[in-house]
Formats: C-alpha cells, structure tokens, sequence
C-alpha cells in the first residue's frame, strides 16, 4: 500500500496589515449667547458633563464668554447626543455636533 505524503501548505504572506480603526469621538460645543447667565453655564456643566469640576466648569464658562465658544466634552457619539441634548435642553446654545 502506498501512502500519500501531504505537503505542507503555507498561508500567503501578508502584504498590508489591516488596523482597525475605532468609531470617532464627537465634540459637544456650548456657544455664546446673550441670554444664559455665567452661573446657569457654569452649573449645567456641572450637571450634565461627567467628572466636570466646579473650576473647570468656570473655566469653561469664561472660554465660552470670551472666544464665543467651548468643546465642553469630546467622547462616544450616543453618549455626545445625550450631553447635547440635556444642555440644549436647559436653554444652553449649543453648535450641532462634530466629529473629533
């Protein structure tokens, strides 16, 4: 009986290296306005945005007063939409969402 000897077989060599790439990050923006008061800002900041500080909503709140704006948050685009929202919500000016 003759036995078959099989070969070795050997996967093609990889020409590019597939990178994934994540989904992209959105920035919530607050716009200037002459209607919201520097502490209705600065404590929806508070409210809404995750780990926001009192400092660093103050902070913001004087970007927002003396540039005419600030990315307040950057992250996931559902968890964007909801900040957005809630902020826009309390009356706040908001610039429609971008990508980072």
């Amino acid at each position: 009986m003759i036995q078959a000897v099989a070969s070795p077989t050997q996967a093609p060599e990889k020409t590019k290296e597939t990178q994934r790439t994540g989904y992209p990050d959105y920035k919530v923006i607050v716009l200037n306005d002459d209607v919201n008061t520097f502490q209705h800002v600065a404590n929806c900041l508070m409210k809404y945005i995750p780990d926001m500080t009192e400092d660093r909503a103050w902070r913001l709140t004087e970007q927002v007063h003396n540039e005419g704006q600030a990315i307040v948050w950057v992250g996931p685009q559902e968890a964007a939409e909801l900040y957005h929202q809630q902020l826009r919500r309390e009356g706040l000016t908001m610039a429609p969402l971008e990508k980072a």
